[in-house]
């Protein structure tokens, strides 16, 4: 009797020490939801664990293959051995109308604790986001308020998911101090609403809401957004207006006028200076007066010479002297040292016969003609029977032949 007491006594103590090494599940799990972002999060004791890091394993399933009982579930990793209390579902593209189980378990050196569970439909558990935005814009006496869907982890509009989705919307007056004086509230599924017949140049208030009644989601209200609504111009105000832009407009042209002319005296000035070239550069520039200096011609054309006419070598006169029957005897003249005859300034250049085919009869008779003129007048020759135009140089006087150059 006493020896079985003793083995099961020490089963009991065996069964005591098992159960108080195990690790303890997770506790308290919840989703956290929003639209389309989910995040499953946890409770877990820290004293549980006797020493060593603690880690969390997070799978997840879909709750109709729980059911089958041909096959085991295949359980999909969520999150593996991380140090959160939570962990985020939402890029497992979790379909929105499915029912899914989730688990998490902890772990600390190598000990696994049991599975603690989850069930999570977010069709039915998730909330519904606000609007995504709201814009307000007077129109007169009239409010426009223009509203965007919450949107999905995708961007999306949540009405793919909640067709009968709409707005509350509540708007009131705002006073001088910022106080409300009547509040109003109304209710639409359309995105932009018109706020009628409210009072000009009076400031409102609105606020929105995204509604959901077959589960009865409600969603915050977005943040208050003012703006004050418009009426009739005063006429006043419309002159005040009409005047102030043709004064802009005046001033407009007349910096325009201005800047203008201010440029084109700085061109003419840069391009067209005032200031002549010196004397010693005038040479560079254009033969049409221009004050623009030309360094390289732009053709033989233009280069600054006179017109020059090129004529062939004219041919050389020979001339001879008469014989001396020919000559008159000098009266009047005395003979010099060196055997010559002296002649007069005026005479000294035309002297001598020509051989221009005239003959001795020519001559004689210019020589009769000429008596009257004296004895010099006798010995020059007269080129009145030659070609009008020739420019005779006698090269020597009275030695022999003369050169004329023509």
């Amino acid at each position: 009797m006493s020896a079985a007491f003793y083995v099961c006594f020490l089963l009991w103590c065996f069964q005591t020490n098992t159960a108080g090494a195990q690790l303890p599940p997770p506790h308290n799990l919840n989703v956290i939801s929003m639209n389309t972002n989910y995040t499953l999060i946890w409770d877990w004791d820290q004293g549980s664990a006797e020493s060593g890091a603690v880690n969390f394993t997070t799978h997840y399933v879909a709750k109709f293959m729980l059911r089958s009982k041909k096959k085991s579930p295949n359980w999909n990793t969520g999150c593996e051995t991380t140090s959160h209390r939570s962990c985020d579902l939402t890029n497992k593209n979790l379909f929105y109308l499915g029912i899914y189980v989730f688990r998490v378990r902890a772990s600390v050196n190598g000990t696994d604790s049991d599975w603690a569970m989850k069930d999570f439909c977010p069709d039915e558990e998730a909330a519904l986001g606000p609007p995504s935005k709201v814009a307000l814009s007077p129109e007169g006496r009239n409010l426009d308020i223009v509203i965007s869907d919450p949107l999905s982890s995708t961007n999306r509009s949540m009405r793919e998911h909640h067709e009968d989705l709409y707005f509350q919307i509540r708007y009131w007056e705002r006073s001088a101090d910022g106080q409300a004086l009547r509040g109003h509230s109304l209710s639409s599924k359309k995105r932009v609403v018109t706020l009628s017949n409210l009072q000009a140049w009076t400031s409102y208030c609105v606020r929105v809401q995204s509604r959901y009644d077959f589960y009865n989601k409600s969603s915050s209200f977005t943040p208050p957004l003012c703006t004050q609504t418009e009426g009739t111009v005063p006429w006043w105000e419309i002159v005040l207006y009409f005047l102030l832009s043709l004064v802009i407009c005046f001033l407009v042209v007349l910096l325009f006028i201005y800047g203008f002319f201010r440029c084109f005296k700085k061109l003419k000035a840069t391009f067209y200076p005032s200031v002549q070239l010196p004397t010693p550069f005038q040479y560079l520039c254009d033969s049409s007066g221009s004050d623009i200096p030309r360094l390289l011609p732009e053709s033989d054309s233009e280069l600054l010479c006179d017109k020059v006419t090129v004529c062939p070598a004219p041919p050389l006169l020979e001339i001879h002297s008469p014989p001396p029957e020919f000559l008159p005897e000098p009266t009047g003249l005395e003979p010099d040292s060196s055997g010559k005859h002296s002649r007069s300034s005026s005479g000294s250049g035309d002297s001598g016969m020509y051989s221009t085919g005239g003959g001795s009869s020519n001559l004689r008779q210019q020589h009769s003609g000429q008596d009257s003129q004296g004895p010099l007048d006798s010995e020059q020759v007269k080129m009145q029977d030659m070609a009008p135009g020739l420019k005779t140089h006698l090269l020597a006087a009275d030695e022999g032949i003369v050169d004329m150059c023509v």
